[in-house]
C-alpha cells in the first residue's frame, strides 16, 4: 500500500471502479452512484493513471475489463465489502453463537478463585467464546488496560485514570492458613503465637515485607517470600509455616488439602474491593460486558471446601493488599 500512498491514490476511485465493472457502463454506474457521467469517466481516468494500465476497453455500448482490470477487481471487491460492513450497524451479540476471544487480566489470586467458576459458566452460556488470560496486579493493571493488551481485568487497584470503568466484584477478608499437624495455634490465635511462627508471604516486590509489617509496624519471621499464591498450599502443608492469605484462596487450597485449617487473624485490616476494570471505550462492546457480568456471577459462588462446617474455619477481616 505504500506505493499507492506515494501516488496519492483516492480510495474512493476503487468504489467507482467496482460499480462500473458491475454495471458494465459509465452511464449505468453514474446512475447508481448519483453522480454525472463525466465525473465517473474522470475517476476511471485517474485510477488508470495511478495503476499505470488501462482497466476497461469498449465493447459495443458497454465496457469490459482488461486483464489488469480483472486483477484489480478481484482484489478490491472483498476489501470494499469489508469496509462497508465495518461502518454498518454492528450485529447483535449472541453469547451462544459468538466465537469472540476476550483478553482477560487476572491477579494470581483471582486466577485461582474466579477463573474455574467463570469457565464453568461460559461453558453453558457462551460455549464458543475463548479467553486469553494474562497476569496483572495493582501496579501493572493500569498500563495493561491503557495499552490495550487486555480487554478486562480483575484485581485490587489503587488510583486509575478516569476513563477506567470500575465495578466491585467482591470484598473479601484474609485468614491464617496452617497445618494443625505441625503448627499448634490453640483454641484462639493470639498475636504472640502468630508472631512466634515462621511465615510465607506473597510479595510482588520480591522482598520480605507484606501489609502485616506495614499495618502493625512489626516484622514477622518470614521464612520465604513467593511471587504468587500458586505454591502457598504446598508450602504450608507438612510444615509449621503460617500463610496469611485471602479467604477465597484459602478455601480453594483446602478443597484439595482438606487436612489444612484456617484461623481468625489476631488483628484487623481495612477492607479493599476486588474490582472488574475495563476502559470506558468498551462500553459498547457487548462481549466484554458479558464476560464482566459472568465474572460477577462467578464471584458469588466461592470455591467449595470439603469441610464447610469445620469449627476451626473462621472469616478473617478484609485487607487492602497482599500480606
Amino acid at each position: 500500500m505504500h506505493h499507492a500512498y506515494a501516488r496519492d491514490l483516492d480510495l474512493n476511485l476503487l468504489r467507482v471502479f467496482v460499480v462500473v465493472a458491475e454495471a458494465g457502463s459509465v452511464t449505468a454506474a453514474a446512475g447508481r452512484l448519483y453522480v454525472t457521467q463525466p465525473a465517473v469517466s474522470s475517476a476511471l481516468g485517474r485510477l488508470a493513471r495511478a495503476v499505470g494500465a488501462p482497466l476497461f476497453v469498449r465493447r459495443g455500448r458497454g465496457l469490459v475489463l482488461t486483464a489488469r482490470g480483472k486483477v484489480l477487481l478481484q482484489g478490491a471487491r472483498p476489501h470494499l465489502a469489508a469496509l462497508a460492513a465495518a461502518v454498518a450497524a454492528p450485529s447483535s451479540f449472541d453469547p451462544m453463537t459468538s466465537d469472540r476471544t476476550v483478553r482477560l487480566g487476572l491477579s494470581d489470586s483471582s486466577e485461582e478463585t474466579l477463573l474455574p467458576g467463570l469457565l464453568r459458566l461460559l461453558s453453558r452460556t457462551a460455549p464458543r467464546m475463548q479467553l486469553i488470560v494474562l497476569p496483572v496486579q495493582f501496579r501493572t493493571v493500569g498500563a495493561a488496560l491503557a495499552s490495550g493488551s487486555i480487554d478486562l481485568a480483575v484485581t485490587v487497584a489503587d488510583e486509575l485514570p478516569a476513563d477506567i470503568r470500575r465495578r466491585t466484584i467482591f470484598v473479601g477478608g484474609f485468614t491464617c492458613l496452617f497445618d494443625p499437624r505441625h503448627a499448634a495455634l490453640g483454641r484462639s490465635l493470639t498475636l504472640e503465637r502468630y508472631l512466634a511462627h515462621d511465615h510465607v508471604i506473597v510479595s510482588y516486590n520480591g522482598d520480605l515485607r507484606g501489609v502485616v509489617e506495614d499495618a502493625l509496624g512489626v516484622q514477622r519471621r518470614v521464612r520465604v517470600s513467593v511471587p504468587s499464591f500458586h505454591g502457598v498450599g504446598a508450602i504450608v502443608d507438612g510444615s509449621a509455616i503460617l500463610a496469611t492469605i485471602p479467604e477465597r484462596v484459602a478455601m480453594g487450597i483446602r478443597a484439595t488439602r482438606p487436612h489444612l485449617r484456617t484461623a481468625t487473624l489476631p488483628f484487623t485490616f481495612a477492607g479493599a474491593p476486588t474490582e472488574a476494570l475495563r476502559p470506558a471505550a468498551s462500553d459498547d462492546d457487548a462481549a466484554v460486558r458479558f464476560v464482566e457480568d459472568q465474572l460477577a456471577l462467578a464471584a458469588r459462588r466461592p470455591p467449595p471446601t470439603r469441610r464447610p462446617n469445620d469449627a476451626a474455619t473462621a472469616r478473617g477481616p478484609a485487607s487492602r493488599s497482599v500480606p
